[in-house]
């Protein structure tokens, strides 16, 4: 856990409302700024920068962020009609919060390319 992350507080529950999912290796939550009607967070309780710094001991918990992602997408009613996943890494990839997370996008119909 990183003192100064805004991701490490959320999942000490020092910060923002209550996660709409909770267990001990992920949580998510709404994004603040939502890009679609439904816009979640997936993060790893385990503070890692990005992509680029996950090791291979991480590699179940990456499933697991993988995996959880999926089930909101039921829970949350967009898996039918389709839902997008991304993950940001590093500044010219977009990430502005340096803790891995996925975004979970869906509601809509999603435009390529993305940005």
């Amino acid at each position: 856990m990183s003192q100064n992350c805004i991701f490490c507080k959320i999942v000490a529950g020092k910060s923002g409302g209550p996660p709409l999912y909770q267990d001990e290796h992920v949580t998510a939550f709404k994004d603040i700024n939502p890009q679609a009607p439904l816009h979640v967070l997936v993060i790893p309780n385990k503070h890692i920068v990005s992509l680029n710094e996950a090791e291979a001991e991480d590699r179940v918990l990456l499933g697991h962020l993988f995996l959880t992602a999926a089930k909101l997408a039921q829970q949350e009613g967009v898996a039918a009609s389709g839902y997008r996943l991304v993950t940001n890494t590093g500044p010219n990839g977009g990430q502005s919060v340096f803790h891995l997370h996925l975004h979970l996008l869906g509601g809509r119909r999603l435009t390529w390319p993305p940005g």
